[in-house]
């Protein structure tokens, strides 16, 4: 999937609080896209298809699954962001099967539950044979511990010898959005407040650090170019505070005084013709559990 400018989005009013559902749907309508070519050259590699039944931890609002569907896997997905499981619900569900509950779709459909992957075992008694994790690791202080409980959960859900596809945040140096990452963590510089959440460098081990820990055997990487492109200011904004990386920073100053710091760091990026475009690279590391 070539990766495109998002279109233009309705400039919204700063003095107006965001809820959830907005930053959800800013995710699912202007951000998600950018990581589309690390969702497609995990497959290509893994081959996934017909025979693939995946679990995705931290499905988001679905456009991973969406593509492994199309492939002809049978996939899961789960996610304790109910907002964007919502989402993905109206992408890959019929109308008659959204619900908000721990029943499963009818079989033959893609799952998605919300939660951890504890309450995720197969219902059709047939263990997966990947996992994939598509939340980037490596720029927010805590994230690293946050996965490994996840993994306990869901590796013991796979069949023997299956693939565990972890994936981060390329080098700072290759990352053109990494300067803008910064704001998060120059606002929340001397909060007395736990940093977990907070902003900083991905470090080249970052994802080895986390298989060796899980149990995990590496055995194979890549490195994919996923640049994020914009078709507006505004638009760069809102899809950046809804990847969660500014989260902390907002509850240690405002939403406006953060949207104000990232428009400014974004206008480096910004063209002749108003687009902003950022290119940056990401990681991932194929396992076997």
């Amino acid at each position: 999937m070539t990766p495109t400018l998002v279109r233009q989005h309705r400039q919204a009013d700063p003095s107006a609080p965001v809820d959830p559902g907005t930053r959800a749907r800013d995710w699912a309508e202007i951000q998600e896209r950018m990581l589309a070519p690390l969702y497609e050259a995990v497959y290509d590699r893994l081959e996934v298809g017909a025979g693939t039944h995946m679990l995705s931890v931290g499905c988001g609002s679905g456009l991973a699954l969406l593509i492994a569907a199309a492939r002809g896997a049978r996939v899961t997905g789960v996610d304790t962001d109910r907002e964007r499981l919502a989402l993905a619900r109206e992408r890959l569900l019929p109308e008659a099967a959204w619900n908000d509950g721990p029943d499963p779709a009818p079989a033959g459909l893609p799952q998605l539950f919300a939660g951890d992957p504890s309450s995720v075992a197969p219902t059709d008694g047939d263990p997966y044979n990947l996992l994939t994790v598509f939340t980037p690791i490596g720029c927010s202080a805590g994230d690293s511990e946050g996965l490994l409980t996840v993994l306990e959960s869901a590796v013991s859900l796979l069949a023997r010898g299956s693939s565990v596809v972890l994936t981060g945040w390329g080098p700072p140096e290759r990352c053109a959005t990494a300067a803008v990452l910064r704001v998060a963590a120059r606002l929340t510089d001397g909060v007395r407040a736990p940093r977990t959440g907070c902003w900083r460098p991905a470090r080249r081990d970052d994802l080895e650090d986390v298989a060796f820990r899980a149990g995990l055997n590496p055995n194979g990487s890549g490195r994919v170019a996923c640049p994020f492109g914009y078709a507006d200011l505004d638009s760069a904004v809102r899809g950046l505070l809804s990847t969660r990386l500014f989260d902390a920073a907002v509850r240690a100053t405002d939403s406006a005084q953060v949207e104000k710091e990232v428009a400014e760091a974004l206008h480096p990026h910004r063209r002749p013709d108003g687009t902003v475009w950022m290119p940056n690279v990401f990681r991932y590391l194929v396992c076997t559990s």
